[in-house]
């Protein structure tokens, strides 16, 4: 008795990629963060370039 594998193949040429793209548009709505912390980490970037510029700033003084 023989199993034709590419029944099987053509198959999981159609549904590996549609699979595939709802994991994608899955993690795409699941890895937004809400706008509080989007804000929270907008702000600490925004203090660590200010900290950083006046390292550098001292840093060419000396």
């Amino acid at each position: 008795m023989s199993f034709d594998f590419s029944s099987v193949w053509g198959a999981l040429t159609i549904i590996g990629p549609i699979i595939l793209v709802i994991a994608i548009v899955w993690a795409m709505r699941n890895n937004r963060g809400t706008a509080r912390e989007v804000q929270a980490t907008e702000e600490a970037t925004r203090r660590n370039y200010d900290e950083q510029e006046k390292a550098d700033k001292a840093a060419d003084e000396h």
